[in-house]
């Protein structure tokens, strides 16, 4: 993980995602999981040319559950993009870097 992805949690995810100033890109992954590990690549490099867009963080559905439950996400790799506190879009899988940065310039 790059050092412009952030790891989220329970204890920072509404200071860091839902009161942020600026879109957030949340990547909801498991260590366990195969495409999580294929598009972590994608994530860090869209963390580090967006850095002064979008905050990109990381959170591990396995130990963060309750915040996957809250925002209905069933599979993983799941990106979901939060501007003003709310889900402003989301991509299930793992898909090509410019469908991800698309959608995010689309938001932004």
């Amino acid at each position: 993980m790059s050092e412009s992805v952030k790891e989220f949690t329970s204890a920072n995810f509404n200071t860091e995602v839902l009161e942020s100033d600026t879109p957030v890109l949340v990547d909801f992954w498991a260590e366990w999981c195969g495409p999580c590990r294929v598009i972590a690549p994608v994530v860090d490099e869209i963390a580090t040319e967006y850095s002064q867009k979008v905050k990109v963080g990381k959170l591990n559905v396995d130990n963060e559950n309750q915040i996957a439950s809250q925002f209905g996400v069933r599979s993983i790799p799941a990106l979901l993009i939060f501007k003003n506190g709310t889900v402003a879009n989301q991509i299930v899988g793992a898909v090509p870097k410019n469908k991800i940065t698309e959608i995010l310039d689309s938001v932004i």
